[in-house]
């Protein structure tokens, strides 16, 4: 199998299938193929056993600045948007509560200096301070078995999204195919990229095809074949392995805790699922793997590919690790995957969220959790809070942990215009038909 393409997008998660949708909808280019080395599409982090099913706007995740909120917010609303025009039956999507929840004096202070002092406010018009009987209202475990004395203060809003990212990312395929100018090919395993006088040539395992543009959209293996050209040689990955405890049903919707500032993790919280709100699934838990895929002993190797073994990789990491935040916390999260032990440390986390829950109550849910790649800047030696795209000659290389998923279609339809600059002047974008497809769509306050 082989073929000439105007552009080959490599990886079927919900990063390279979203680009797959707003290139064969939006623009007149006249071949596309994607390639994904799984049987299936979206088979890997964007599974949703594998995430936490959030779709993140920046209005409840403590960790983000004003300026990282705001772009977050514009890239939620488009995906919102597109869940709206095109799953009215919410097969892919549910719409629940969502708040987060300040525990305790000193977060009531922070919680607050944060919504009224700090503008998330005002970004977040649909963000509101709710009081304790309205907490029991909307989520009464989160009250139920509290000390009254304990003060608290959420911020809820009407906009939790829980989202199938597998299920929307196969969606953006099944619609990208029905263009003749579309070819999918799963079970294509990439194994080299070539360049060559006129753009690429990608070897896989199933034939070679020739790309006169290329987007390389495939998690934390991205900077492994970034660097195999010579690009990203700044970058190292710190690859993070999440985990989940499922209980019964205990929260109608999503109930997030303050997240610290320095780390890009998320906080621990609790939410229903998206398939079934009989489960209610706490986490994720953040757990340092020597790997670039969950469970996959063979990705060992790719992950020391990545790393590289340079002087600067190895004090890069020391300096990210040994610091007084992030030490204890990796150390912590390591032992949450200890049979017993771990369910004991994890509870009081739980407890936060919902006090009456006891041991018994969670179980760890087996074969849940993904592994998200933490870029790490060698030469500034610190951890990247966020996503990092690599652009190099007629090619771009998206390495997008959390929220790359909520961003998907702004992504998506920034490296449209790369794509489009790269391939010349006689091809256009329809960013009018693209932004009434997903972002006029998204309910407005």
């Amino acid at each position: 199998m082989s073929g000439q393409y105007d552009l080959v997008i490599v990886g079927g998660g919900i990063s390279g299938a979203s680009l797959l949708y707003t290139s064969a909808k939006f623009t007149n280019i006249d071949s596309i193929a994607l390639i994904e080395k799984e049987p299936s599409i979206a088979a890997i982090n964007s599974n949703h056993t594998n995430n936490s099913q959030t779709l993140h706007f920046g209005d409840i995740e403590t960790n983000y600045t004003l300026e990282k909120a705001s772009n977050v917010k514009t890239a939620a609303e488009t995906l919102a948007g597109y869940l709206e025009h095109h799953d009215e039956d919410r097969e892919m999507h549910d719409k629940r509560s969502k708040m987060v929840l300040a525990v305790g004096d000193e977060e009531v202070a922070e919680l607050e200096a944060r919504y009224d002092d700090e503008g998330f406010g005002d970004l977040f018009p649909k963000l509101e301070p709710i009081g304790r009987e309205e907490i029991a209202d909307r989520e009464p475990k989160v009250v139920e078995g509290r000390d009254p004395d304990t003060e608290l203060m959420p911020l809820q809003t009407p906009d939790g999204y829980v989202v199938d990212y597998g299920a929307v990312a196969q969606s953006f395929v099944e619609a990208a195919d029905e263009e003749t100018s579309v070819d999918v090919f799963t079970d294509t395993r990439v194994e080299d990229v070539t360049p060559t006088t006129t753009g690429y040539t990608i070897g896989t395992d199933n034939g070679r095809f020739d790309a006169d543009a290329a987007v390389v959209a495939a998690g934390s293996h991205s900077l492994q074949m970034a660097k195999d050209l010579g690009y990203g040689e700044d970058k190292v990955l710190l690859p993070i392995a999440g985990s989940f405890f499922l209980a019964d049903d205990l929260l109608n919707g999503k109930v997030y805790t303050l997240q610290m500032k320095k780390l890009p993790f998320a906080a621990v919280h609790g939410d229903a699922d998206v398939h079934d709100d009989s489960i209610t699934r706490f986490g994720p838990t953040a757990k340092l793997v020597p790997a670039l895929e969950r469970g996959r002993l063979s990705t060992v190797s790719d992950f020391l590919d990545v790393f590289g073994f340079s002087p600067s990789a190895f004090l890069s990491y020391a300096n990210v690790l040994s610091d007084r935040i992030l030490l204890p916390y990796v150390v912590r999260n390591l032992i949450y995957d200890v049979p017993k032990v771990g369910t004991d440390q994890f509870l009081p986390h739980v407890q936060k969220v919902v006090p009456s829950v006891e041991e018994g109550d969670i179980e760890r849910a087996k074969g849940y959790g993904g592994v998200r790649p933490q870029i790490v800047d060698t030469s500034e030696k610190s951890l990247d809070m966020g996503e990092a795209k690599i652009v190099g000659e007629d090619i771009i290389f998206n390495i997008t942990p959390s929220p790359g998923a909520s961003t998907c279609l702004k992504n998506a339809q920034r490296d449209v215009k790369e794509v489009l600059s790269f391939l010349g002047d006689e091809y256009e974008f329809d960013e009018e038909a693209f932004e009434a497809d997903t972002i006029d769509q998204f309910p407005r306050a």
